[in-house]
């Protein structure tokens, strides 16, 4: 591992230490499935200490990693006066409140994500309980019954606790080399903030806007009532900021915020004509449409998907669905709890 420039065509996944401006680095660390193999965080010297966006999965070879990419910086944990972090999702906050309680820096994080982490570390509430539920709601029942049996949740109370400060975007974050601003980005998850150094020029976009793959939309144990449609209104907000390069949280470091905003936003719109022209055909539920469907880059069905992806693509495809009933595209009712759309 050594420190080096930043190369956007290498392998963004290759352990190291990647400056992108100056006294600013990228550290992808692992994670522990084949989907997303790794989650950048990003260093900037702050004064006589460091400031981390992001701060990785609680796991030992992540913790790893990162401890040996602060040494190429001449820096240790104890330098790490505060993690910024975009959103709740653990890849992205938990090796955060494991450093904590070693090393005392402060953690922040959006105070929409409060409703999500204290579900979180609720006792009553079982790993998956949610997700499941809107499973069911989209007419995936069986789907939900894979879930639970077969996909392992790897979840650990004991990872989450309350950050020190509760982010209230927008707003602005005084630094050692200057201010940061912060700016709310709803939809991935309800407290979802994005970060951005004027000074650097550089807009920390967390999972918000990634160059390569499209977010997941409410995936959190407390949903929105119209995710999309908060992640839509989201990256129009995005949009209509300067432009500036783009650090994402999975993902090489890209040119233009504006320019992977705009694909993005086409990206739904395509969506979003391709749902409706499914339930024409035919489909009405979540699960009927998403079938109808092609999925990734490599067009593949729904079943050709892993049990987890397929429950992503259905419950995806219901927030589709909901923006076109709000729209007055298409009615909703429901049937034993399970949404039926159809053409209004």
């Amino acid at each position: 591992m050594t420190v080096r420039p930043d190369d956007p065509d290498a392998d963004w996944t290759e352990p190291g230490v990647y400056e992108v401006a100056p006294e600013l680095y990228r550290i992808p660390l692992p994670l522990p499935h084949d989907s997303l193999r790794a989650v950048n965080v990003y260093a900037a010297r702050d004064g006589e200490g460091l400031v981390l966006v992001d701060s990785g999965w609680a796991l030992t070879e992540a913790r790893d990693t990162l401890e040996r990419a602060l040494k190429l910086l001449d820096a240790g944990f104890a330098d790490v006066r505060r993690f910024l972090v975009t959103h709740v999702h653990r890849d992205h906050y938990t090796l955060a409140v494991a450093l904590r309680r070693d090393f005392g820096m402060r953690v922040s994080l959006g105070r929409g994500e409060a409703a999500t982490l204290a579900r979180t570390r609720d006792l009553e509430f079982a790993p998956w309980t949610e997700f499941a539920a809107q499973l069911r709601r989209g007419g995936a029942d069986a789907l939900a019954r894979k879930l639970v049996e077969s996909v392992p949740s790897d979840y650990d109370r004991g990872d989450w606790a309350d950050p020190d400060d509760w982010l209230d975007p927008p707003g602005e974050i005084a630094m050692a080399g200057g201010t940061w601003q912060m700016h709310p980005t709803p939809g991935h998850t309800q407290g979802h903030v994005v970060f951005v150094d004027p000074v650097r020029d550089v807009m920390f976009a967390g999972d918000h806007v990634l160059p390569r793959i499209t977010p997941s939309i409410g995936f959190e144990p407390a949903p929105a009532t119209l995710p999309l449609a908060d992640y839509l209104d989201s990256l129009r907000l995005v949009r209509a900021l300067p432009d500036r390069r783009l650090l994402p949280a999975h993902g090489p470091v890209a040119p233009s915020v504006h320019q992977r905003v705009d694909e993005l936003i086409d990206h739904h719109d395509l969506r979003l004509r391709q749902i409706l022209d499914a339930v024409r055909a035919g489909a009405g539920t979540a699960d009927e449409a998403a079938r109808r469907l092609r999925w990734t880059r490599r067009g593949c069905w729904l079943v050709e998907l892993d049990t987890f992806s397929q429950c992503l693509a259905v419950t995806e495809t219901m927030a589709h669905l909901d923006v076109l009933t709000v729209a007055g595209r298409l009615r909703r009712t429901e049937d034993d709890g399970v949404r039926q759309y159809a053409l209004a």
